[in-house]
């Protein structure tokens, strides 16, 4: 009798799909099926697995995702942990914004971790991009300025099931952070694909370690957005303070540029929204009216 299991796929290894269920995880091999929709399955991916005695299992149906982002692919990601560096690369805020514009897009959540902050502690310039980053705190976003904080209370922010990636500029620590953590995990689903694997060649391109009740990617995200595919008038729903301040705003699909009776401009003006995220939206805004990404963002 057949029978039928779902979980998430953990890892794609050599045409393999292990996917952990409440029985363990399963090797399974994908259906043609896939190959006639043009549809991949994704490490993330919440799967039906099809089991028979004869010990044959097979992916049989995808369920349907929330997203999918990073380079390579994870589906369903609820969460990212962006790492931004306080130097080495030196600290961008509008490199910042750009990450959280495009992840707002993707309707994906940001926890925000300043690296390096060690190198330049007890200066004026940390003490500067912290009050910078205490906006972002205030905006609704969660900001960790060092690494014991946030490896204390990291486990306890993933919720169960729930999938985190990486991403962040080249050069911040986002390879050194990972390999922490993963060796810091339970390392229970990694052992279990290592004896799966039975010590023949294999490759992969990203898999899921469990983390707190969770996943994370073990992969260390990407470093550049593309953000002119974005609907310039959608724009503004992915600055949080845009979108809840906008309601105020004379016009219903107010743009913030020249409007009269606008709010956000009001706010800038007042200092309550931070002059930089104002700047950036127009750069954004720019980005997308001429459909490329700038040059220097590449």
């Amino acid at each position: 009798m057949l029978e039928k299991i779902e979980g998430t796929i953990i890892s794609v290894i050599s045409g393999y799909y292990d996917v952990k269920t409440n029985k363990g995880v399963i090797r399974s091999r994908a259906r043609g099926v896939f190959r006639n929709r043009k549809q991949k399955p994704l490490v993330g991916d919440r799967a039906v697995v099809q089991l028979d005695d004869q010990g044959m299992n097979y992916l049989v149906e995808i369920l349907p995702r929330k997203n999918e982002v990073g380079r390579p692919a994870v589906a369903n990601v609820d969460q990212v942990l962006l790492v931004i560096s306080a130097v080495e690369p030196d600290f961008s805020l509008e490199l910042l914004d750009r990450y959280l514009t495009f992840f707002a897009w993707k309707n994906v959540g940001v926890t925000i971790y300043l690296s390096k902050s060690d190198i330049i502690a007890g200066t004026e310039e940390l003490k500067e991009i912290k009050e910078k980053l205490v906006y972002y705190e205030k905006i609704g976003y969660r900001v960790f300025f060092d690494s014991d904080t946030l490896e204390k209370e990291l486990p306890d922010l993933i919720q169960e099931n729930a999938i985190w990636t990486l991403a962040g500029q080249s050069g911040a620590g986002k390879s050194t952070l990972l390999n922490k953590l993963e060796k810091d995990a339970n390392q229970v689903t990694g052992k279990i694909s290592q004896a799966l694997n039975r010590g023949k060649h294999t490759t992969r391109q990203v898999q899921l370690f469990t983390y707190g009740k969770g996943f994370i990617a073990d992969t260390p995200g990407f470093s550049a957005v593309d953000l002119y595919k974005i609907k310039v008038d959608d724009l503004g729903q992915y600055f949080y303070e845009f979108k809840k301040n906008s309601v105020n705003c004379k016009f219903r699909r107010c743009q913030h540029i020249k409007e009269p009776g606008c709010e956000i401009k009001k706010m800038v003006e007042d200092k309550e929204i931070l002059p930089s995220r104002y700047e950036d939206y127009l750069k954004i805004r720019q980005e997308i009216l001429d459909n490329k990404m700038p040059e220097y963002m590449k």
